[in-house]
């Protein structure tokens, strides 16, 4: 499994309310995430406080966990990107950790293209 934007366009990488030039002209993004996806966020940005490292980080080292997942697709624009994207790799998640960012969870319905 190829993983399409990982970071949920953005939104696992800054603060649930921090707007950015893409999250207020992206329509289709806009369809993707409900009110209740806060806390997932929300999540994310308590262990990576508590840790001292970026969000995207965070959320990229749970992704590699997954055992189903191959190469993701970053999505990188920004140099910072690629620095989080590798450090992630060696971000060792714990299993209290792993709890706290899946406890949140609930699936979405299939969005876009299958």
């Amino acid at each position: 499994m190829i993983p399409w934007s990982p970071l949920a366009r953005g939104r696992l990488a800054r603060a649930w309310g921090e707007e950015t030039e893409r999250s207020q002209s992206d329509p289709f993004g806009a369809r993707l995430y409900r009110q209740d996806d806060r806390q997932i966020v929300d999540a994310v940005a308590k262990v990576a406080r508590e840790r001292g490292v970026p969000m995207a980080q965070v959320a990229t080292a749970w992704m590699l966990l997954q055992p189903a997942v191959t190469p993701p697709i970053i999505g990188a624009t920004k140099p910072h990107h690629l620095d989080d994207a590798v450090a992630a790799v060696d971000l060792q998640l714990t299993a209290d950790e792993i709890a706290q960012l899946e406890e949140p969870y609930h699936p979405h319905a299939v969005a876009g293209f299958i």
